[in-house]
C-alpha cells in the first residue's frame, strides 16, 4: 500500500475548522468505535487517527481536498453493518462518518420517487414511502440499520432483488464528492439515457472506492394490490432448491425466494426462544408472491403449492409473515451466538447452478471439518454461507478457512459464479479478488481507479491493490 503522511497536530486543526470542533475527534475510546463493522474477527479491526462528522457535502469536498493536499487516506463510512470491512481505516488516516446526513429531503407521491440524504436508513425509507401508499424495493436483511449511501455504495441487494433487483435498479441518480473533492451530480431521474459513458453505474457498488456520496434520488412503486408469503417445507436439500427453477419455468414470478437450511432453522429458532414450523428436520423455502387481484393470487398460490408438493415438501403453509420474516432477518444475529469468530461467504451463482453450489459447499466445509450454516436468496443465485471457528486455534482455523475457501471459489468460478453477491469486496475479500479475477479485467479496474483517484486517497486497500 501507498505510504500516508500521518495525521498531525495541524491538520487535525484544519479538519475541525472543516467540520467543527465537537465532530472532529482523534481520542483512542472514540476512535474505536470506527475501527471495524460487523466482520466478527478482531484481526480485521484497524484504528484510524481521526473521525470527522461532516454535516454538509460542501464540507466533505474540502476534507477531500485536504487529504489530497496532506497526502493521508479518507474511508468513508456509513452505519458501519457492512460484511467484507469495506469500511475499515487499514491505512489509517481519517473515517469520514456520514451519520449527520440523515435527512429526507422530499417524497414525491406524484411522480413515486424519494430524495434522501445518506445516511438515512434504509428502514426509514421503506416507511416514509409507505405512509405516501408507495414502497420502496430495496430490502437488505439490515435494513433497520443500514444507510442508504452504503446499499448504493454497495450494491446491496437483499430479500426482493430477485423481483425488483439490486439497490442500482432503485436509484435515479445521487450526489457525489469524487476522489479530488469536485462535487458531482451523476445519473437523472429518467426512464432511459444513452448520453455518454452511464458513470452512476460505475459509482455505484465500488464500496467508496470512487466517491463519496451524500444525496440520491430513490425510485418508488405502488404498493401490491395482493400479497401472500408461503413457506414450503422440505427434507431433502437438492428438492427445496429446484422450486426455483420450477417457479420459472411455470410462469410464477416470485417477490422473494429465500432458502434456510435446516442448521440456519434450528439457530435462529434458539435464537429466537420461539418455535419454528418443522424445525427438526426441515430445510425452509420462504416465498413471497405479489398479485393484481385476489383471484389472481390465489391461482399463484395454488400454483405454487401443487409445485411443491410434486417436488416433495413435506408443509406447504400460508406463513405469519411477521414471524417468518422476523426468522430470516435474526440469522446473522442467531449465528454469533454459536460461535465468536466466524467468516461470512458471500457466493453468487447463475440460478440453475445453485444446487452444484449448495452441494459443493457443504462437501468442502465437511472435508475441513468446518461448521457451516447457509441461507441464500434463492431467488437470484446469491448463497450465504457462514463458517464457525468455534474451538479451533487460530492458526488451524487460518488454514482450513483457506483451504476451503481455495477450493470453494475454483468450482464457483467454473459454475459461472462470482465471490460476492452483495456483500461486497473490501478488505476482507481481496486477496480472493486478485486470484481469481481475470488479469486484464483487473487491470481495467485498476486504471479506472488510478484515473479518478490519482493520489489513492478514496479508500485504499479495498477491492484490489492499486501498486
Amino acid at each position: 500500500m501507498k505510504k500516508y503522511n500521518p495525521i498531525t497536530a495541524d491538520i487535525l486543526t484544519e479538519l475541525k475548522l472543516i467540520v467543527g470542533e465537537k465532530h472532529c475527534f482523534s481520542d483512542e475510546e472514540k476512535l474505536a468505535n470506527y475501527a471495524n463493522d460487523e466482520t466478527p474477527d478482531s484481526k480485521y479491526a484497524c484504528l484510524p487517527e481521526a473521525v470527522v462528522l461532516p454535516a454538509t457535502t460542501e464540507q466533505i469536498s474540502r476534507v477531500v481536498k485536504l487529504a489530497n493536499r496532506a497526502n493521508f487516506p479518507v474511508v468513508p463510512r456509513g452505519a458501519g453493518t457492512g460484511l467484507a470491512c469495506g469500511a475499515v481505516p487499514v491505512g489509517g488516516g481519517v473515517v469520514l462518518s456520514l451519520e449527520r446526513f440523515d435527512q429526507i429531503i422530499e417524497v414525491n407521491a406524484t411522480a413515486m420517487y424519494m430524495t434522501v440524504q445518506a445516511g438515512v436508513r434504509t428502514d426509514e425509507v421503506q416507511k416514509a414511502a409507505k405512509a405516501v401508499g408507495l414502497f420502496y424495493a430495496g430490502d437488505p436483511c439490515s435494513g433497520d440499520s443500514c444507510f442508504i449511501g452504503g446499499n448504493i455504495a454497495t450494491n446491496a441487494g437483499g430479500n426482493r432483488a430477485v423481483k425488483y433487483g439490486t439497490t442500482r435498479h432503485q436509484v435515479y441518480e445521487f450526489e457525489v464528492v469524487m476522489p479530488l473533492g469536485e462535487i458531482v451530480r451523476l445519473g437523472s431521474r429518467l426512464n432511459k439515457n444513452t448520453t455518454g459513458y452511464c458513470l452512476e453505474q460505475l459509482v455505484m457498488g465500488s464500496e467508496g472506492t470512487l466517491g463519496i456520496i451524500t444525496q440520491a434520488t430513490l425510485k418508488l412503486k405502488p404498493l401490491p394490490a395482493q400479497v401472500i408469503d408461503v413457506l414450503a417445507v422440505f427434507t431433502d436439500v437438492d428438492s427445496a432448491i429446484a422450486i426455483v427453477g420450477l417457479m420459472l419455468r411455470a410462469g410464477l414470478t416470485p417477490t422473494c425466494v429465500e432458502f434456510m437450511d435446516n442448521a440456519a432453522v434450528q439457530s435462529v429458532e434458539r435464537f429466537l426462544q420461539e418455535r419454528l414450523p418443522h424445525s427438526e428436520h426441515g430445510h425452509y423455502m420462504i416465498i413471497q408472491l405479489e398479485a393484481d387481484n385476489e383471484q389472481d393470487l390465489e391461482n399463484k398460490t395454488a400454483t405454487l403449492d401443487e409445485l411443491c408438493s410434486e417436488n416433495g415438501a413435506i408443509a406447504v403453509l400460508v406463513a405469519d409473515s411477521q414471524k417468518i420474516w422476523k426468522a430470516r432477518k435474526a440469522f446473522t444475529e442467531a449465528t454469533r451466538l454459536e460461535s465468536a469468530v466466524q467468516s461470512f461467504e458471500d457466493i453468487v451463482v447463475p440460478v440453475d447452478r445453485i444446487p452444484e453450489a449448495v452441494a459443493v459447499s457443504n462437501r468442502i466445509a465437511n472435508k475441513y471439518g468446518l461448521a457451516i450454516r447457509m441461507v441464500s436468496h434463492a431467488g437470484d443465485g446469491n448463497i450465504h454461507l457462514t463458517l464457525f471457528r468455534g474451538e479451533l486455534p487460530e492458526d488451524e482455523w487460518d488454514q482450513r478457512l483457506t483451504g476451503f475457501e481455495n477450493e470453494l471459489y475454483e468450482i464457483i468460478y467454473r459454475l459461472g459464479g462470482r465471490l460476492s453477491g452483495e456483500h461486497g469486496i473490501g478488505y476482507k475479500r481481496k486477496d480472493l479478488m486478485q486470484k481469481f479475477t481475470d488479469p486484464v479485467e483487473l487491470d481495467m479496474m485498476r486504471r479506472i481507479k488510478l484515473a479518478l483517484d490519482p493520489n489513492l486517497i478514496l479508500n485504499p486497500g479495498k477491492i484490489f491493490d492499486v501498486e
